[in-house]
Formats: structure tokens, sequence, C-alpha cells
């Protein structure tokens, strides 16, 4: 008898939610055939098998929750087949995410590969004479392997491992600082103790809060460091708890307070997160925490622009998309973009740099039965707005039907959100970190614009961009904001 166990799904995920079982005892199964519908954090997902043969016993159910390394289902041993097990549902093993990579459907940031003084690595495992011979690229000396913040396993490692895609810009000069203004390798070294057990990301959380983590108590197995404990620790802090080393802890969050007795006053009912709503809540929770947000408003005359969507209207209908503000709104922004490149990039406060993307790949929010997805879209500016128009309606179709893979929500640069269809006049979308800028569209309304002569009436659509001001000047988010407002007054001038 063979045992098909749940692979690995992707990085950071370790369980999930059984949707559907998609096959029965007594079912021949293939390499590669979908066998499992599972809800994860990030996304809904079909499970393939990894071995061939008759299906004997299911041994999960839906709506059951199942770790990675679970027994799905058993076949006969005479008739099976075993396939090599692969790494990933994907069938291939998940590219290393930068430290601080999100761990729920937003989107994954590229950095370079460059040597850093405070960060685990494969190449933090050599000897004390290797890192004194190289120092830091800064000209500091780099501290013993046993004294530097390394990942404590080979997991840690690959998180650790920096990607090689996209543009660095050093914003700094002379020794880099910590957010605290403290040189770098002086405020991430340790106090005293061993290596504080804490995955890259959590480290970069701790970096970026201004706290030393090897104070900090972890509450996850085997005694590791979370998000939560490091957030935790600032809120402490703050309410009078003190802060690590002697530094002001920065702002955030007060100390959560716990729920009243709902029951007191009438009947309630109480139903579990799912595994995407909760991924959401700790998304959106660490990007207000994390980054100084800061909206602008604005208006476009939109009334040109809907004269010529009724004309090509049905050109994107037979490609079997549709010609929406949306569609329009993706070339606009991936033209903004290349005109404001600050727009598209990432701040990364541990290394003193920003992170340039040269590509324009620009998510779109979908809202969903599950909760809310981002799925991204490709390489924007080299697409035709007929083109686009129906890779989006297919994505927004597969968001939907929980149909959307890890890699069709992740490797976004900017992000949008239209609530058009629904209604309103503006809102303050939440940046969807580690971008720095995400435009939001209301509904059109007809108004009445003086022309210099007389009020004339136009359809103008409300413009909301929230962006981080750690890399975005008021100034420069008003230019922008009116240059995209611009391009969709006259989308004639865009296309030029």
């Amino acid at each position: 008898m063979i045992e098909f166990k749940l692979p690995e799904l992707g990085e950071n995920i370790t369980a999930g939610d059984v949707m559907r079982v998609l096959v029965k005892p007594g079912d021949t199964v293939a390499n590669d055939q979908p066998v499992i519908e599972l809800e994860t954090d990030k996304a809904t997902i079909e499970v393939p098998s990894t071995v061939a043969g008759v299906v004997k016993e299911i041994k999960v159910k839906p709506g059951e929750k199942v770790k990675v390394g679970a027994t799905i289902f058993t076949i006969d041993g005479d008739a099976a087949e075993s396939a090599k097990p692969e790494k990933g549902a994907a069938g291939k093993k998940p590219k290393a995410q930068p430290e601080g990579a999100p761990e729920e459907g937003g989107v994954s940031q590229e950095v370079p590969e460059a040597k850093d003084e405070g960060e685990g690595s494969a190449a933090t495992a050599s000897t004390e004479g290797r890192a004194d011979r190289e120092g830091s690229k800064d000209g500091v000396a780099k501290q013993p392997a046993a004294q530097r913040d390394e990942p404590e396993d080979d997991q840690d490692q690959e998180e650790a491992a920096p990607r090689k895609r996209g543009e660095v810009v050093d914003i700094s000069r002379g020794p880099r600082t910590s957010p605290q203004g403290a040189p770098a390798a002086e405020a991430s070294a340790p106090s005293t103790g061993p290596a504080a057990a804490a995955a890259p990301s959590v480290r970069r959380v701790a970096r970026e809060l201004g706290v030393d983590i090897r104070q900090i108590s972890g509450t996850g197995a085997g005694g590791r460091i979370t998000v939560d404990d490091v957030q935790g620790y600032v809120r402490q802090a703050l309410s009078g708890g003190g802060s690590s080393g002697g530094a002001q802890a920065p702002s955030a969050p007060g100390p959560s307070q716990p729920l009243p007795d709902f029951s007191k006053w009438g009947e309630v009912e109480r139903k579990p997160l799912s595994n995407i709503r909760r991924k959401t809540a700790e998304h959106l929770s660490h990007a207000w925490n994390v980054i100084p947000h800061v909206t602008q408003h604005d208006k476009a005359d939109i009334t040109a622009l809907e004269e010529l969507r009724k004309k090509y209207g049905p050109q994107a209908d037979r490609a079997g998309g549709k010609l929406t503000v949306t569609v329009v709104a993706l070339k606009i922004v991936a033209a903004a973009i290349r005109k404001f490149p600050q727009f598209g990039a990432s701040i990364d406060l541990a290394r003193g740099q920003l992170v340039y993307k040269k590509y324009a790949n620009v998510g779109v929010a979908v809202d969903t039965e599950r909760g809310l997805l981002v799925p991204v879209m490709r390489d924007v500016e080299k697409k035709g707005i007929v083109e686009l128009s129906a890779e989006l309606a297919k994505a927004s179709e597969k968001a939907r039907a929980g149909k959307l893979s890890l890699e069709e929500m992740s490797g976004g640069v900017m992000t949008i959100t239209n609530l058009g269809g629904i209604g309103g006049v503006g809102f303050t979308p939440i940046v969807n970190w580690p971008e720095v800028a995400i435009l939001g569209i209301s509904r059109g309304s007809m108004e009445p614009v003086w022309d210099g002569a007389q009020f004339q009436p136009r359809l103008l659509l409300p413009l909301s961009l929230s962006y981080d001001h750690r890399v975005i000047d008021g100034a420069d988010a008003a230019r922008f904001l009116r240059w995209v407002a611009e391009a969709f007054e006259q989308p004639f001038v865009l296309a030029l």
C-alpha cells in the first residue's frame, strides 16, 4: 500500500483547509492529476498527485484542516506506480523570497544579490577568518558568524537568500543607519546570548520597528519568535514596559483590548476566520503599521474616454474581455511608473536602499466570496488594451472561482483597486506592502464644469492615491496623480 501525502505547497505554507476531494475510492489517478482542492493562507489551489494507481481509501474530508505531510489517500500497492515527489504544488521548488516578503496573497519583492553584514545566508556559515577578510561593503568589518543574527535552519537560509532581479540605488552616504539613526552594524549587534530563533522576515520586522530581537520571548513552535511577538513587545514598551537597548520604540498600536461579552445584549454567532481572511488581516495590519500612509485625491474628466469605450468596446468583447475603466487604468499606471519610477520601487531600510523594478507588473484587486485577491497583470506596458482586457477578465474569473495560483498573485510593483462598480465618491486604500503606492478608483458622475464661458456637463472620475511617505513626497504624488488624470482625459496622447 502506498500513501499520498500532502506535499510542500510553497514557502511559509504549512497547512490548508480541504475544500473538495476530487477523487473517490476506486478511481484511477495519474501523476500530476489534481486530487484535492485546498484553501491555504494565500489562495485556493488544486494539489496534484505524485503517485499513480487505484485509490483505496480517502483519509480526509471537506472542511478538515490538513498539514503538509498528512496522508490524503492510499492506493493499491500492487497497481501503483510511485512518482518522485516534487517540491511545491506547482511541481517545482518555490523560488526563495527575500527577507520580509509577504506571506499572503500579496506581492513578492525582489532584491539584488548582495552581501549584508546583518543577514544570515549560506555565505554566513563561513569561518571567522573569511568574514574578517571580506568585511562589509560599507567598510565595516563583519562580526564573527557566532555573533551574527543568522538563520537557525536551512529553511531560514533559503528565505534569506536574496534574488537578483531589479536595480538597486543606494540612498545612503557614509555608514548605513538604522531607523533610529544609529550605524547599522552597531544597531543590529546583539546584546548577549545565543542567536534568536526567528525567520528572516521576522527579523526584518524587528529591525524596522527598532527593537533587539534577542530580548523578545518567542511563542511559536520550539520557542521561535513570530511577528506577533515582535509587535506585542513594541506595544508593551509603549505602554510603559521599556524598549530595547534604551532606544525609543516607534509608533505602534496600543495594547489590544479584550472584546466585551456581546451576548449580554442579544444573540450572537461566532464563525472562524478563513485562511484567506486571516492572512488578509495580517498583511494589511502589517502594511498599516509599517507604512506612513498619505492619500491624495483628484478627478479626471473621462467624457471623451467614455465615447472611445463605447466605440471600441465590441472589439474587446470579441477578444473575450471588456473595455473597462480598470483596463485603461492598467495602461495608464504602467506608463506613469515609467515616468515616475519611484512609484514602482520598494524601500529596504535594513540596507539603506531603494529597489527600483524595471518591469511594469500591475496588480488588480478583485472582490470574491473568499475575500480580496490581487491577480497581477505582467508586462502591462508591452500589451495592447484589447489583450489586457481579455487577460484581466480571465484572471478575475479565476480569482472568483478560487483558481488563482500563488505565482499569479506575485511580482506586482503597484496595485489598482476600483470600487466604481459599487459606488462611493472616494476612499483611502491601504498600500499593498512591499509596494509603495496604490491607485483607488471610485464611481464617475456627471458634474457641471466651467469652460470659461459657461458650465458644461462632464463625466468626472474620482481618483485616490495612497503612498508610502518614506519614499514619495507629497509634491511628487500630486504630479503623479495629475499625470494619471490627464492620461484619462487624453487617451490618444497616452498612445503617442
